[in-house]
């Protein structure tokens, strides 16, 4: 099995601002790659690049073995594109959304008509086909997007971002479909900041940052090599959490992370869970929970990054581009 896409070398630049500075990434054809950075990494930017929305000023990026450049039709037949913002139209029902794509596309309009009842019929919303987009739910709206990128049944899908804003409810249940859609033969390139979604989702992970690739494997290899563990501990009386952060600084010499009642650090000797222990039963703190686990996506994000994933960039926007050229439409 071949790669469905290959970039060699893409650099990118805005003015004086560099969005991509030689990246390199190989997605193999039938599985999920997580392309994970902070905002400004420059995701984005890959994304319109492979999608044939923005030109690099150098490198080469190929889909389903077409260049991006020279075969630019042939790329746009091979691909689906979901944005980081659902590009449906609020004042077309969900029917006439997918009906207007597969026109636009082409089809018949029996054709075009039969797989916009059919892709309806797969995303659970059947019943709102006839109903306008601006009733839809956030989910409903994200889950019609991306039924609107598969209408030519693409082999190849860009999801950039495509679970932004929704709740968990509805991120789960589009989790599940993307992986129906892989299960079928079809390739993802993923871009998220939801490091519980790469873990979930990617095959695959390639880590950018101010537009270097900075790290690249699965997610447990990732997760190896930065190794660690990460000592977990709630306190029963939440008044005692202050006891709690001071005792763990100390005996894992590290700042201590609190959030709400629990306190987090990461630690290299196991040995030093069984002495927080003693220590915390000493000064008469309860414990309601006590962990000591491996690294998470997340830490390994901030190990290799400094800076969580959701840390926006001042200058620039979500892509690595200055405003006013961020996310494009629908291809």
């Amino acid at each position: 099995m071949g790669d469905a896409i290959r970039v060699e070398g893409l650099l990118k630049r805005f003015g004086t601002t560099t969005a991509l500075a030689g990246v390199d990434l190989r997605v193999p054809a039938g599985s999920v790659l997580g392309l994970l950075g902070p905002n400004g990494a420059g995701k984005t930017t890959v994304v319109r690049v492979l999608a044939t929305l923005l030109r690099p000023d150098a490198g080469r990026a190929e889909v389903g073995g077409h260049d991006v450049l020279r075969d630019a039709h042939r790329v746009r037949q091979l691909i689906g594109l979901t944005g980081q913002y659902a590009s449906v139209d609020e004042h077309l029902t969900g029917t006439e959304n997918l009906l207007l794509i597969g026109r636009l596309l082409g089809m018949p309009r029996r054709e075009a008509r039969s797989r916009a009842n059919e892709l309806l019929d797969r995303f659970g919303l059947a019943d709102a086909g006839g109903r306008a987009v601006g009733t839809f739910s956030g989910g409903m709206r994200r889950r019609l997007d991306l039924a609107a990128s598969l209408v030519g049944r693409p082999p190849v899908l860009f999801l950039d971002e495509p679970t932004t804003g929704l709740d968990p409810r509805a991120r789960t249940e589009l989790w599940d479909l993307i992986r129906r859609l892989v299960g079928t033969g079809a390739t993802a390139l993923l871009t998220t900041q939801y490091l519980d979604e790469a873990d979930a989702l990617a095959d695959h992970v390639v880590v950018i940052d101010h537009g270097e690739v900075i790290a690249t494997g699965t997610p447990e290899e990732l997760k190896s090599r930065v190794g660690g563990r990460t000592l977990a501990v709630r306190p029963a009386d939440p008044a005692r959490v202050e006891d709690v952060r001071a005792t763990v600084a100390e005996l894992t010499g590290n700042r201590p992370d609190i959030s709400g009642d629990l306190v987090t650090a990461p630690v290299g000797d196991p040995a030093v869970m069984p002495a927080v222990v003693r220590r915390l039963d000493d000064a008469g703190v309860r414990l309601a929970e006590l962990a000591l686990r491996g690294s998470s996506l997340g830490e390994v994000f901030l190990t290799l990054t400094g800076r969580p994933a959701d840390e926006a960039d001042d200058a620039d926007d979500a892509d690595g581009a200055p405003k006013g050229t961020g996310d494009g439409g629908r291809s």
